[in-house]
């Protein structure tokens, strides 16, 4: 299986969301290694990273394992509540809805994502995301979408 490398290059300046996308991303080829969908994501309160996840649905036998959801687990446990309002959550592809709704519920500060999931995600279905909470997408899009399309054109 093909190992994804994603450091910047050395003297390039890259934003925070490109640094956590990155982070995010590593996450994405450890659950490539373990042939789970390639999603990886992290929260990050003040700078630090305070949850992060990769798909686990096939190891677990879970379909609520998605990569948001263990983060959203760690970072709430970290915090000590359920709510996540300082918070911004780093995924490498677009939520689905199933986890644009636990964003919701944590009412998490800040999305960013990567590439769209043309097929499943949230913003298919309208805003599902807290009235409060930015979105923002296309952060390192272009390896964000060629990591999940190679997954899946290897498959096939």
């Amino acid at each position: 299986m093909k190992v994804y490398h994603f450091e910047q290059e050395e003297g390039s300046v890259v934003s925070n969301d490109e640094l956590f996308m990155r982070e995010a991303l590593k996450l994405a080829n450890n659950a490539l290694q373990e042939d789970e969908v390639p999603i990886g994501a992290v929260i990050v309160s003040q700078g630090k990273i305070i949850g992060k996840g990769y798909n686990l649905t096939e190891r677990l036998h879970d379909v609520t394992a998605h990569a948001e959801m263990q983060a959203f687990t760690a970072a709430s446990n970290y915090m000590g509540g359920k709510y996540l309002k300082d918070c911004t959550l780093y995924v490498t592809i677009e939520p689905c809805v199933m986890c644009a709704g636990a964003a919701y519920w944590a009412q998490i500060g800040r999305v960013v994502y990567g590439a769209l999931d043309e097929k499943r995600g949230a913003s298919k279905q309208g805003n599902l995301f807290h009235p409060k909470t930015e979105v923002v997408g296309g952060v390192l899009e272009n390896l964000c979408r060629e990591l999940i399309t190679s997954f899946f054109r290897n498959k096939r």
